[in-house]
């Protein structure tokens, strides 16, 4: 699928000057840079996601650890304290 995108002349001429500095093609510089957009883009939506669903059986359940208790046991990670994730509670 072909695509163009209009950009200012000062952006132009960015991209220009970084693709020279970086020895790639503009379409190189641009199409790297919308791959990264969208990436960083999708793993946010993703997060969003995960977070609802949590608050969602959260509601659902009054299962939940609290901040500390994932904090010491993420404190122990790679120690020879290492233990399994605690249970959730009410």
């Amino acid at each position: 699928m072909a695509t163009s995108v209009k950009l200012d002349i000062a952006l132009q001429s960015r991209v220009q000057h970084l693709a020279q500095v970086r020895r790639r093609s503009a379409h190189w510089i641009m199409r790297e840079a919308i791959q990264q957009y969208v990436e960083r883009e999708e793993a946010r939506e993703s997060l969003t996601q995960e977070a609802l669903t949590a608050w969602a059986d959260y509601q659902a359940t009054g299962q939940h650890l609290t901040g500390s208790e994932v904090r010491d046991w993420l404190r122990n990670w790679g120690t020879d304290a290492e233990t399994e994730i605690p249970a959730c509670h009410e």
